[in-house]
């Protein structure tokens, strides 16, 4: 067979020698996910499942085919002191911190997350809200504010192992194990943030152990990686991974009850009090050059209504301090308060949104509707 065995098949046989390079007998599956990696299909994987192969249901050993090709193999890994055989692996050695935002105003459970990541013990954090509250925003403030590396992980529904702990990649003509952004913030001893969580589906298991503080087994190179200390993990989610009945949030998903389990605590973030928000929005406002404070105290009197609206069932939407940011860069732009609010909120349904505009007109009695086609230059 090895005269005539193809190129395609050849490298499948290579590659298995690089990554199991003390093992010869493969299940099937084993053999086809490395051929997938390079883009094969059965046409190149078929000629080695023979019957001459084959020691069990599933299993076939290439001895015969891989020895005369390990000469050839290049990147045999070498052997560790303790006698174990790895496969080269790889990380992004570039540290990642966030920046201190002036806009950033301290409220709610920010001095708590401040506290826990201090204490550089390992404790996973579980924080749930309504999308625009702030949440992402209050833990990436908290790493800046200690000077703490910090990892953003954006977790959706096709996040895997691969995206999550890494994966092979070829670099440089050769194949190496890349680790993932949970193994390099593991090894650093950062902040992992996983950012909304609760849109991910069962692949993200294999975080359980992680989330327990423990050493990870990475499969695919039989390495250990410890947690080095100051790790921890902080989650953010609009839901409380329970799913979304009112069907607000369509892509969240019912996480599994033993991984919510593993979080130590979890904070249910609300949205600021008006003096809060005020100052937020006045900040915001700072920023973009066009502070305006009887606007910035109009703008939170009526998004805080239109919250207590919802809270009781009366509207079905809601007008988050992100919202309000929106509202106050668009104003920047059209110094115009009705044509910013209009804009920023013509996402809703009409009627939602003529609720909203007229309820605005009542709070701050110095605009109509009319402004919009108004000149402002």
């Amino acid at each position: 067979m090895n005269n005539a065995m193809k190129t395609s098949t050849k490298i499948i046989l290579e590659e298995l020698i690089k990554v199991f390079p003390d093992q010869t007998a493969f299940r099937k599956s084993q053999v086809m996910d490395t051929g997938k990696k390079f883009g094969y299909t059965g046409k190149d994987w078929d000629p080695l499942f023979t019957a001459d192969n084959r020691v069990k249901i599933g299993t076939y050993d290439f001895a015969n085919q891989m020895e005369p090709l390990r000469n050839a193999v290049s990147n045999i890994p070498q052997e560790t002191p303790a006698g174990v055989m790895k496969m080269q692996s790889i990380v992004n050695e570039e540290s990642n911190y966030a920046k201190k935002d002036p806009t950033f105003v301290p409220w709610g459970s920010f001095n708590d997350v401040v506290r826990i990541i201090k204490s550089e013990m390992f404790y996973p954090v579980y924080v749930s809200g309504l999308s625009g509250n702030g949440k992402t925003f209050m833990v990436e403030q908290a790493a800046a504010k200690l000077g703490r590396e910090f990892i953003r992980v954006q977790i959706n529904p096709e996040t895997d192992e691969d995206d999550l702990l890494g994966g092979f990649r070829l670099i440089n003509g050769e194949t190496v194990f890349s680790k993932g952004p949970v193994l390099k913030a593991m090894e650093n001893g950062a902040i992992l943030l996983l950012d909304e969580i609760d849109r991910a589906t069962n692949k993200i298991m294999c975080l359980q152990g992680i989330l327990e503080g423990k050493p990870v087994l990475v499969k695919k190179t039989g390495e250990v990686v410890e947690p080095a200390s100051g790790f921890n993990v902080i989650a953010t989610a609009n839901t409380k991974g329970k799913g979304s009945e009112d069907g607000r949030f369509t892509a969240a998903t019912i996480i599994d009850d033993a991984f919510l389990e593993r979080f130590t605590v979890a904070i249910d973030q609300q949205f600021p009090s008006k003096a809060v928000e005020t100052k937020i929005v006045s900040k915001h406002m700072e920023k973009f050059g066009k502070t305006d404070s009887e606007f910035a105290d109009k703008l939170v009197t009526w998004a805080d209504i239109i919250r207590k609206t919802f809270y009781d069932d009366g509207v079905d939407e809601v007008i988050s301090t992100r919202r309000l940011c929106h509202i106050v860069q668009t104003f920047s732009i059209f110094k115009d308060r009705m044509k910013s609010i209009d804009l920023c909120i013509a996402r809703f349904d009409d009627d939602t949104k003529s609720a909203f505009l007229d309820l605005y007109s009542k709070v701050d009695s110095g605009v109509t509707f009319e402004e919009n086609d108004e000149e402002t230059e």
